[in-house]
């Protein structure tokens, strides 16, 4: 079975109120990176989410980017995937999923859900519950190819 890749806001409507419907003032800058990250589900770093913006006419600072990334964070619009601790994309896919990250590439893509089946779970600690499992499985080439 297929998981249905779902994301916080949807591009045909109106952004602006959808940002509103989750508590954020939607701002030219904030309406602009919605709709860039919404477009469809993709990953996006910080600095292609920040080229994508400049070069629309506006200029947009790198604080302005991630502060409005750590807003659709924490309002559930996008989900932060940390793939080392220098690289973050920002995953307009809410649904649960895991990731292929490519060491080759730097490219990251989505795992259903139900490909991945986590099994004998640590006993959590006290007083704590189970927001998710991210699950991200590092991928390499198997046949590097050979400089000459």
């Amino acid at each position: 079975m297929q998981s249905q890749k779902k994301s916080a806001i949807q591009p045909e409507r109106d952004i602006g109120k959808q940002l509103r419907a989750v508590g954020i003032t939607p701002t030219q800058q904030r309406v602009q990176i919605a709709e860039i990250l919404f477009a469809r589900p993709q990953h996006l770093s910080a600095d292609q989410i920040l080229a994508s913006v400049n070069s629309l006419g506006t200029t947009a600072s790198k604080a302005t980017i991630y502060n409005t990334l750590g807003l659709f964070a924490r309002r559930g619009l996008i989900r932060e995937v940390i793939v080392d601790p220098v690289k973050v994309f920002y995953d307009s896919n809410t649904s649960t999923h895991h990731h292929f990250f490519n060491l080759d590439s730097g490219e990251l893509t989505d795992i259903d859900a139900d490909k991945v089946v986590v099994t004998n779970l640590p006993e959590l600690p006290g007083d704590t519950q189970l927001e998710g499992i991210d699950i991200i499985f590092r991928v390499r080439s198997s046949h590097p190819h050979e400089e000459n």
